[in-house]
């Protein structure tokens, strides 16, 4: 239980700092910003992926 907890509160941290990622490269106009959200775009769905697996 305790372990399920703990993954949730990292899933929701993740999730957070890449949506973070995307809105500021958004601002970033530049090489710099298009690869900030691109790094938030793969964490994203990195998480998708994970997410999807658990209840494959």
């Amino acid at each position: 239980m305790n372990k399920n907890i703990v993954r949730n509160v990292i899933m929701v941290i993740v999730f957070i700092v890449c949506l973070a990622l995307i809105i500021i490269g958004q601002k970033n106009i530049s090489a710099t910003g298009l690869m900030m959200e691109l790094v938030g775009l793969i964490g994203l769905l990195t998480l998708l992926f994970i997410y999807n697996h658990r209840y494959k």
